[in-house]
This record gives structure tokens, C-alpha cells and sequence, in this order.
């Protein structure tokens, strides 16, 4: 009878302890409104946990050397969701890594770079693949490597933070330990 007891006060413990974490995290819908950093474009953001890295709208895109290394220069061009103007930069970024995607229509390589998002009020430093997005619904695809250091996503809704981030935001590093580089199916 006494095990019994055990059992049941160490099982009532963790259910605690898990309901205290869950309302820790914070929660996400399926589409938010995330700011890429550093120019402050608000965009909307799909949750894709159906894709493994994030995505990023890109234009004009192409690889080169500088030094020895490889970058990657392409143009953002992202409707900002509050003021409605068109963000047009053209950047260059050194190249994280070469993605490779198999789907239907064959095999496609994207460039990854490291770039930050706020969402809520965090800035988090991410992968992103870089492709046109330019027919999509959304300019930004958030997949699990961003998600899962976001908190918790309830799929039947959508804009359930807004993002506020300042200077003093907490910031969430890209851990390179964390990383499993598989190939990935075409988003």
C-alpha cells in the first residue's frame, strides 16, 4: 500500500510539474507576425512543422567567394504588415551551409544563412534557406529548429503574440550543437 502511495504522490508531482512548464512556454498560433532584424519589417510568419529549417523570401540570389569563404548576396523585398511599404535591401551574408531538398519536381540546393526574427518578445538567431517565395502566402515559413526554441504551437489559431522587441529583448543564439543536417523534403 505504501508503494502505491509513492507511486501516486511521484506521478501527481511530474503531472505538476508538467502543467507548471506548459504554462510557462509561451504559446503560438500557426500564422504570427515576426520582425526581421535589424531593419524592423513586420511580416507574417507561417509555422511549418511540417518543414525542419525556416525560409526566407529572397530574391536575385547568388553565391560568391570573399577571402577564401562563401557568401551568398541576395535582395529582401517584404511588405511590412503595419506601415504597408515595400522593404527592398540587398545583402550580403556568409553562406552557413548549402541545403539539399528532394521532392517531386527532382532535387533543389538552397543557400542557408544566419539572420534574426523577433517573435513575442525574443529575438531569435535562426537558419534560414533562402528561395522566392514570391507566390506564397507568406514571406517567412518558421520551421521545427525555430519552433522549438519558440514554446508551444496550437495549430487551430493564428496571431496569438505580437512582436516587441527592443534592444534590451532577450536573445536566443543559433547553437550549432543543436543541429541535425538531414535532407529535407521541398516546402
Amino acid at each position: 500500500m505504501r508503494i502505491k502511495h509513492a507511486l501516486a504522490a511521484v506521478l501527481g508531482m511530474v503531472l505538476l510539474a508538467s502543467a507548471a512548464q506548459a504554462d510557462e512556454d509561451k504559446v503560438f498560433g500557426w500564422v504570427e507576425k515576426a520582425i526581421v532584424e535589424p531593419w524592423g519589417v513586420e511580416v507574417k510568419a507561417k509555422l511549418d512543422s511540417g518543414a525542419l529549417t525556416s525560409s526566407l523570401d529572397a530574391r536575385d540570389i547568388e553565391r560568391f567567394k570573399r577571402d577564401g569563404e562563401r557568401w551568398v548576396r541576395f535582395r529582401l523585398k517584404l511588405e511590412d504588415e503595419e506601415s504597408g511599404e515595400v522593404f527592398s535591401e540587398r545583402l550580403e551574408l556568409p553562406l552557413y551551409r548549402s541545403l539539399r531538398l528532394r521532392g517531386a519536381g527532382g532535387t533543389d540546393r538552397r543557400p542557408v544563412v544566419l539572420m534574426k526574427v523577433c517573435l513575442g518578445d525574443t529575438v531569435y538567431e535562426e537558419q534560414f534557406s533562402l528561395r522566392d517565395r514570391g507566390d506564397m502566402n507568406y514571406p517567412l515559413l518558421l520551421g521545427r529548429r525555430t519552433i522549438g526554441h519558440l514554446g508551444l504551437l496550437d495549430v487551430r489559431d493564428t496571431f496569438l503574440s505580437e512582436p516587441v522587441c527592443d534592444d534590451d529583448s532577450p536573445l536566443v543564439e543559433h547553437d550549432p550543437e543543436e543541429e541535425e543536417v538531414v535532407e529535407e523534403p521541398n516546402d
